[in-house]
């Protein structure tokens, strides 16, 4: 892995299906014993940050990261703020969850690139292994370019990619072997 590609990634299974992850990127933030978590990255809400939050006059969307705990906000982004309450998760990419940094995100003259999600993707110990084993998710390692660089329509399409899979040739149905 090269230190472009340091983040990992679960990328919904063509054959998930119809639910609310079907043609879903999840940013992994958690894998361990006790269970995982991580976030969504392509499902933006109808609803814009200026709405959601009253932050300024941003028309930004806000992501659903996912189905627990919706009311929770989570931030990511490039920059280091410097003050307490954030976590460093990539070369070039920070998570918090203080609503003091996304204010001062959402302020900044020089407004560094971040995006807002409601919600996470959470596993309890061993449902995300029985999944996978399932078929459900694939694992892809990537970079923060797919949080911030591509369209969101695009990012589920370029894990897959990334991962020699192209969803075109995929026939519909939950083959296994």
């Amino acid at each position: 892995m090269t230190a472009a590609e340091d983040l990992t990634f679960l990328v919904a299974s063509p054959h998930l299906g119809s639910s609310l992850f079907s043609e879903r990127l999840i940013l992994m933030l958690e894998h361990n014993q006790e269970g995982a978590l991580g976030l969504v990255i392509n499902l933006p809400t109808e609803h814009a940050l200026d709405e959601v939050l009253g932050l300024g006059s941003h028309r930004k969307p806000v992501y659903l990261g996912g189905p627990v705990q919706p009311q929770a906000g989570w931030c990511l982004y490039r920059r280091p703020t410097g003050l307490p309450g954030e976590t460093q998760i990539g070369p070039d990419l920070w998570l918090t969850t203080s609503s003091v940094i996304l204010e001062g995100l959402a302020e900044a003259a020089d407004t560094p690139t971040f995006e807002v999600f409601l919600g996470y993707a959470g596993w309890g110990p061993g449902q995300l292994e029985k999944e996978c084993a399932e078929g459900h998710w694939l694992w892809a390692n990537g970079d923060s370019s797919w949080v911030f660089d591509l369209p969101v329509e695009r990012r589920w399409h370029a894990a897959l990619e990334s991962l020699g899979v192209d969803f075109h040739l995929i026939v519909p149905g939950s083959a296994q072997a």
